[in-house]
């Protein structure tokens, strides 16, 4: 498989749906990377980092909030490689969660297949000035549904496992994440908070006249655990992700322990809608020969094991408008198409 897989009229396509989004005030600009597993990584770019930013263009090596891309770069490959029991209970984990709690009995696959049933709204807020464990708090709401009967996505459970890892391995996350793209050579990605620069797309800005959020995670809920959660709160570029994307395909190739959970977590868990499924954190499409993930500041990543292409997306779609997931559409959707197209 090489680079020429990707036929020069899909490449065009995307490069134009990005360029009329830029246009028409959808994102100040992004970058969307391509490439296969033996071939060269390719870049699309549009617009400017930000109007903060100057006249600087975006490129492989420019900062963006990933959002919800924390999930799949971070959360995901740190429980693959920690070695957990996918379905013995979190109480099981995390002394603080009595087993009585109504989500005592959630298991990290269903975590994964946000099929666990916790608590919808993530509203970590309503939670100041409480002093118990905030496992605990999570896991003593009621729960909204029967653990593994319904998909429903759902952030509290990507939390609950990121303090499941901390507690387990008695590190902080941020560090066991930082150990894990160093070893596979990601130089840039990190958990926020990132210090400003032109190179850092700027996110959204909350009240008139006041600063943008910058280097500082959009979801308020990592902010409020010190830009440091299992859901959100790590910053990315272009450049690593393609690293990332060829870390899991070379590995789904060559049988590592990285590449055999890429493997595992592409089996369908739970059906979203026809034609969408989901594994273990990806959703699977195309009957299972692609996964993907976005982000909702304007983030995207896509895996084809099958073809060894890989496809990212990275803007700060979030600096104007938070309705992102209609108005990244047409991108997201050719991206899926372009992911799961025949060689």
């Amino acid at each position: 498989m090489t680079a020429s897989s990707w036929k020069p009229a899909v490449l065009a396509d995307l490069r134009e749906c990005l360029e009329l989004m830029t246009a028409d005030g959808t994102v100040p600009g992004g970058v969307i990377a391509h490439g296969t597993l033996d071939g060269d990584a390719g870049f699309l770019t549009a617009g400017v980092v930000a109007p903060e930013c100057g006249g600087t263009r975006p490129g492989p090596d420019t900062l963006y909030d990933a959002a919800s891309l924390t999930k799949v770069i971070a959360t995901w490959a740190l429980i693959g490689t920690t070695g957990l029991d996918l379905d013995a209970p979190v109480c099981t984990f995390l002394p603080a969660v009595p087993a009585d709690a109504p989500g005592s009995a959630v298991t990290l696959r269903q975590i994964l297949a946000h099929t666990t049933g916790l608590r919808a709204d993530t509203r970590l807020d309503q939670y100041r000035g409480r002093t118990e464990d905030l496992a605990q708090l999570i896991c003593g709401e009621q729960l909204i549904a029967t653990p593994g009967s319904v998909h429903r996505y759902i952030n509290r459970g990507f939390i609950l496992a990121g303090l499941l890892i901390a507690q387990v391995t008695g590190r902080r996350l941020d560090d066991l994440a930082a150990n894990l793209w160093s070893s596979l050579g990601m130089t840039d990605t990190a958990y926020g908070p990132i210090s400003r620069s032109n190179q850092v797309a700027p996110t959204e800005q909350r009240l008139p006249g006041a600063p943008r959020l910058w280097g500082i995670p959009h979801d308020d809920n990592a902010t409020l655990l010190g830009g440091v959660a299992g859901h959100a709160g790590v910053f990315t570029t272009a450049a690593d992700l393609v690293t990332y994307s060829a870390a899991l395909l070379s590995g789904h190739r060559g049988g590592t322990p990285l590449g055999r959970w890429l493997t595992q977590s592409m089996k369908p868990q739970a059906a979203i809608e026809p034609g969408l499924d989901r594994g273990l954190a990806w959703i699977v499409a195309a009957e299972g020969r692609a996964a993907y993930h976005h982000g909702f500041t304007g983030t995207s990543l896509y895996l084809s094991p099958a073809t060894g292409r890989y496809l990212a997306i990275c803007t700060n779609a979030v600096y104007h408008h938070q309705d992102n997931r209609t108005r990244l559409a047409p991108l997201r959707d050719l991206a899926l198409k372009a992911i799961t197209a025949e060689p």
